[in-house]
This record gives C-alpha cells, sequence and structure tokens, in this order.
C-alpha cells in the first residue's frame, strides 16, 4: 500500500467509512431516474459487499475484489455512454463529500473500473 492510496482510504474512514461512502453512493444512483432502472432487480447486498471491496482496492485498502471483471459483469446491461457517465459522476461526487479525494478522482474512478479486469 503506498502512502498515497493509504491516506485516501484513511481519508474515507477505512472499511466503515467505505461501507458508509457506498451506502451514499447506490443512495444517489437510486435517486437518479436515469440510473435507478438498472438496479431494480440487483442483490443491492451483495452489489454493496463487492463495491466496498472493490473501493478498498482502488483506494489502497486491505480488501481485495474476486469478482468478475468490470467488462465482463457489465456486458448484457447494454449501458450507454450517457449512464456511464452518470455513475463515474456520482462516484466521484461521494468520494469527494467523504473525503476519500478534495477533487473529482478520475485515477480512482479509473482503478474502480478496472479491478478484476485481464491486464
Amino acid at each position: 500500500m503506498s502512502d498515497s492510496t493509504a491516506s485516501a482510504y484513511s481519508c474515507v474512514g477505512a472499511e466503515t467509512g467505505l461501507r458508509s461512502a457506498v451506502d451514499d453512493f447506490y443512495d444517489r444512483i437510486h435517486a437518479d431516474p436515469s440510473l435507478a432502472p438498472y438496479f431494480a432487480v440487483v442483490d443491492m447486498v451483495t452489489l454493496k459487499r463487492h463495491q466496498v471491496d472493490i473501493l478498498s482496492a482502488a483506494t489502497g485498502g486491505p480488501q481485495k475484489y474476486t469478482g468478475r471483471d468490470m467488462a465482463r459483469a457489465h456486458h448484457s446491461l447494454e449501458i450507454t455512454n450517457e449512464a456511464f457517465d452518470r455513475v463515474v459522476s456520482h462516484l466521484n461526487a461521494t468520494l469527494v463529500e467523504t473525503g476519500a479525494t478534495t477533487a473529482p478522482s478520475a485515477p480512482c474512478s479509473a482503478r474502480w473500473l478496472r479491478c478484476g479486469s485481464p491486464s
């Protein structure tokens, strides 16, 4: 864990903070009328657990994401570029508000999106 990623994990409040951030993130998603339909029949308990692992890995925490790579997990969902951009925007806003970063976090979001993907 490097100093910069360790501090991002610490700034967000480690696992407890990540769980809170993930709850906030999905509250934003469900409140967004253009994104909510994508999650209408999703097992949110499992999804949130995976998301905590993804964000832990992306911010330098100890958890490792071992699920499917992002491209494979989302392949059949017909996600538009607009929907993708809105999700990233909600993620960045969540990370900023929780203290993981002071500016929109393209590098963190990029790591999140690549997590579990083949190199």
